[in-house]
């Protein structure tokens, strides 16, 4: 079995004992309750790791010696994922899978025809909850480099991303190619385009097309806002150097 996983600031990583405090060391003191002896990894999410073991434990509070440490280089390519905002719990459902499969950047995007709307405090609100499912997913799934939540988008700023990008493939389930035919660039950023459940509007087609994006679709069947991002995000990882 291997050792879970927490997360650090940065400059906790350079002594040779480490102290976890507050949510994560209660976490891994009540609910995981490691004891004097057991392996845990922690990271700062940045691609820095310490193999550690537990030295101390307190109430809330592990002491941790390190073992070892190592840097894991930035991924690349990389994958960017311009997820139209799915409706109730769909949106954190589907960061937490991109996250796992291996997403680089999830970009929430104000769709024409997202029923979710985000506006003012909301927005803050719901980003910092997509930001908490991405860091309780990368622990799970052991990542050393957590991936970038941004700021909720529009169709100009998706554009502009579209538009630096290495490769942009926008989901379309009509298109002639599919995601596993589009040639991949070697490094850069490949962006993803998630539509919404109503589908994105002539306008921002034309849009993301002008910018760039090409159309693929992922497989026979539709696939819904939620899940779409994440298989066409193992289609295009499988493809590549990361998952050799």
């Amino acid at each position: 079995m291997r050792p879970p996983v927490f997360l650090v600031e940065p400059s906790d990583l350079d002594g040779d004992m480490i102290t976890l405090r507050g949510q994560e060391g209660r976490h891994a003191s009540t609910v995981r309750r490691l004891t004097v002896g057991e392996r845990a990894d922690l990271t700062d999410g940045q691609g820095t790791v310490a193999e550690c073991m537990v030295a101390a434990a307190r109430p809330g509070e592990l002491q941790f010696a390190v073992l070892a440490r190592r840097t894991e280089p930035k991924p690349d390519p990389w994958v960017c994922v311009i997820q139209a905002i799915p409706k109730g719990e769909r949106g954190e459902l589907a960061v937490e899978l991109l996250t796992e499969v291996g997403a680089d950047v999830i970009v929430p995007w104000a769709a024409e025809r997202c029923v979710a709307v985000w506006r003012a405090e909301r927005a803050a609100k719901s980003t910092e909850r997509w930001r908490t499912a991405a860091a309780q997913a990368a622990k799970q799934s052991r990542r050393a480099w957590l991936p970038e939540v941004t700021d909720q988008i529009h169709k100009a700023e998706a554009a502009a991303r579209i538009e630096s990008a290495a490769l942009a493939i926008l989901l379309d389930p009509g298109a002639s190619e599919s995601v596993a035919e589009v040639k991949l660039p070697a490094s850069g950023e490949i962006v993803l385009i998630v539509g919404p459940e109503g589908g994105i509007t002539p306008a921002e087609e034309q849009a993301f097309r002008d910018a760039g994006a090409v159309g693929a679709r992922i497989g026979p069947t539709v696939l819904r806002a939620s899940s779409a991002g994440v298989v066409a995000a193992g289609v295009v990882l499988s493809r590549t150097a990361r998952w050799a």
